[in-house]
């Protein structure tokens, strides 16, 4: 068993702590102490002395294209499988995996084994049933089962709605997948939510909107995702909000998304109008293509999404003003708290030993992942098996 103490760190828990001191026993956190830890030196450790550094739970990035997103203009345009450093070299600790517009040639099938594969490296993964369309695609007979009877599944999503490429899913199919997952979410503890893709489809959220006010399902079933696209959407996410929903918005690259918000844009308006930030998320669709189509839906542009994007909006909310521990909150225990990740998303005795350690530049300069150092002043420990 790995034994690591942690000295003299700027705790972020999110909330701020002050200066503390760390035991890792194997893959948890056992001690937090104000006085300095020490061990025989007949027990094998490994001391870190972080000198004042900001210690933060690492992030869970909660939209995530694992096995490759995008082939939206052409075979060749289909991003290859992520390793797992892309993710934990910007501070990603546990990931959730999905599938997008291409849920043909990409398979439930490819997205447990690379969810297995990243638990194999040294990572928290999980991954939503289904993909953009109707019905979701599932390794079982339906979504729900992979929910019940997979342990990675959490919830069902991405689930494409107000956009060109979804299957244009009437109401009555929308609250069907609702209720099948928070039914399922129920019997297994799991988050038990719909992850709803938002495209930039004039209907927006009215789908959810009507759900959420005729149904008995709870608003927090009801997750959508890049609110941020354009502005009328997220006029109608912040209206939403107010029912209960949860939202996530995309950190999406400053290069991208001139017609909407940035993520740090997004949260300094959900400030200014005193929605109840305990409800939002920001993820990073890492892995995933950021197409612009025009009006008859030929691709005009494409990007790709990227982790590292996480630590740069976190950088982006401090520089706006806002405090480390609010901002942390959108990527550490608001995530946590929405998925039901219970060892997830603070530090705090019994958690999971999933750290993070930013420069005065908020980026990443080591990280923790269940235990075990995947980077150390600034270089890779653990690459992935074909990095």
């Amino acid at each position: 068993m790995s034994i690591t103490i942690i000295k003299n760190a700027d705790l972020y828990a999110p909330e701020s702590l002050g200066l503390n001191h760390l035991l890792i026993c194997h893959d948890k956190i056992t001690s937090i102490s104000k006085e300095v830890i020490e061990l025989p030196n007949a027990i094998e450790h490994q001391v870190v002395d972080l000198a004042g550094a900001k210690l933060v739970p690492g992030f869970i990035d909660a939209h995530a294209h694992i096995t490759g997103g995008g082939g939206e203009a052409g075979f060749a345009t289909q991003v290859p499988v992520l390793p797992i450093s892309e993710f934990t070299s910007a501070g990603v600790t546990t990931v959730v995996g999905l599938l997008g517009t291409d849920d043909t040639t990409r398979s439930m099938e490819n997205m447990i084994s690379r969810v297995y594969g990243l638990r194999e490296e040294g990572m928290s993964a999980y991954c939503w049933s289904g993909g953009y369309h109707y019905p979701p695609r599932s390794l079982m007979e339906t979504a729900k089962q992979d929910m019940v009877f997979l342990e990675p599944v959490i919830g069902i999503g991405e689930f494409a709605i107000s956009d060109h490429r979804s299957s244009q899913p009437t109401y009555q199919e929308v609250i069907r997948l609702a209720s099948e997952a928070h039914v399922a979410g129920l019997m297994t503890g799991k988050a038990g939510i719909v992850h709803f893709h938002l495209g930039d489809g004039e209907r927006k959220l009215a789908l959810l909107e009507r759900a959420i006010k005729e149904t008995e399902i709870p608003a927090r079933v009801f997750n959508a995702t890049h609110v941020n696209r354009n502005k009328a959407l997220f006029d109608h996410a912040c209206e939403i909000i107010k029912l209960g929903a949860y939202i996530d918005i995309t950190a999406f690259p400053e290069s991208f998304n001139k017609q909407g918000y940035h993520a740090y844009q997004a949260i300094n308006l959900a400030v200014e109008r005193n929605l109840p930030l305990n409800q939002i998320t920001i993820s990073s669709d890492g892995g995933g293509c950021l197409p612009q189509f025009d009006a008859c839906g030929k691709l005009q542009h494409m990007e790709f999404g990227r982790a590292q994007i996480l630590p740069d909006t976190l950088y982006s909310l401090v520089q706006a003003g806002h405090s480390l521990s609010l901002a942390l909150s959108f990527i550490t225990s608001n995530v946590a708290d929405l998925l039901r990740l219970s060892k997830k998303g603070k530090i705090a005795k019994n958690m999971d030993a999933d750290l993070v350690v930013l420069d005065a530049n908020y980026q990443v300069t080591d990280v923790m992942a269940l235990g075990k150092w995947h980077k150390r002043d600034g270089e890779m420990c653990i690459k992935g098996t074909f990095a």
